[in-house]
């Protein structure tokens, strides 16, 4: 993913966490099921949809079949993920810097 593209999906789904009303934990499920944050309104419309079950409810249901876990093992926020994969970089970058030979000689 390019380098903007990844915070607009993490952003999406802040969005979505929002609109939908939706925990951190269902964020994740939702996530680790591979739902796109910009198609969730048609899972959603259980007030026009009688038969539909509301959107946590329907996440909730389905991870298990998926996962055979009720939960993920560890939950995370996507604040807090964005915070991981940044130190993640961070430390890339340190490593990368610290292991490139500082000065270049010439011939």
């Amino acid at each position: 993913m390019a380098r903007g593209t990844q915070r607009q999906e993490l952003q999406r789904w802040i969005d979505a966490r929002k609109r939908f009303h939706l925990s951190h934990a269902q964020i994740q499920m939702a996530r680790e099921l591979g739902m796109n944050p910009r198609k969730l309104g048609g899972l959603a419309n259980h007030e026009q949809e009688p038969w539909k079950a509301p959107l946590p409810i329907f996440i909730e249901r389905i991870y298990p079949k998926r996962f055979g876990k009720a939960k993920p093992d560890r939950i995370v926020s996507i604040e807090d993920r964005v915070r991981e994969i940044a130190a993640k970089k961070a430390k890339r970058r340190e490593r990368r810097a610290s292991a490139v030979p500082q000065g270049k000689g010439g011939i």
